[in-house]
């Protein structure tokens, strides 16, 4: 019964021993391939975590600019920022740029909304813009279209859906 059980270790070995000898080549470049995207996918995080301290490094200088009451400069820095298509800080440096009524330029700002709605973030913040954007085309006293965008924020049972029923009802 020893002896089996020794003889079937050794023939297990051997198995394995001769797939490893028949497939070297094979498992060999599997590895190869699984470290290169393994370091692809490490260079890829490391660029991104570094996009995004420029990014962020960017939105507080725009912040100095404006406090400083350089407002061209700080617009300029928060179009960058948007242009860059940052899921957070685009959205921020939009909502400093209607805040503090950096530019009159309705279709800049509309351009701007387009880049915000197109971001890769989750329906309550995507709601929110389109919410802010309804509130914008208001104030600018373009009503229907204000109005379309929050009977949709309705339709889809928008977390806003309250607050977009209060300000169509008025």
């Amino acid at each position: 019964m020893d002896q089996e059980l020794d003889n079937n270790k050794v023939e297990l070995k051997d198995r394995i021993f001769l797939f490893f000898k028949k497939n070297k080549f094979k498992i060999l470049i599997f590895f190869a391939i699984f470290i290169i995207f393994s370091i692809i996918v490490i260079v890829q995080n490391i660029i991104k975590e570094k996009e995004n301290n420029l990014i962020s490094e960017k939105y507080v200088q725009a912040g100095l600019y404006l406090s400083s009451g350089e407002k061209e400069r700080s617009f300029k820095i928060f179009e960058e920022i948007i242009l860059s298509k940052n899921n957070f800080y685009s959205v921020l440096a939009l909502n400093t740029i209607l805040e503090k009524e950096l530019t009159k330029d309705k279709e800049k700002i509309l351009g701007f909304f387009k880049i915000a709605e197109q971001l890769d973030i989750d329906r309550n913040r995507k709601d929110l813009i389109a919410f802010k954007k309804a509130l914008y085309l208001l104030k600018d006293s373009d009503f229907e279209d204000g109005n379309k965008i929050l009977r949709k924020l309705i339709e889809t049972d928008s977390e806003l859906k309250i607050y977009a029923e209060e300000i169509l009802d008025n």
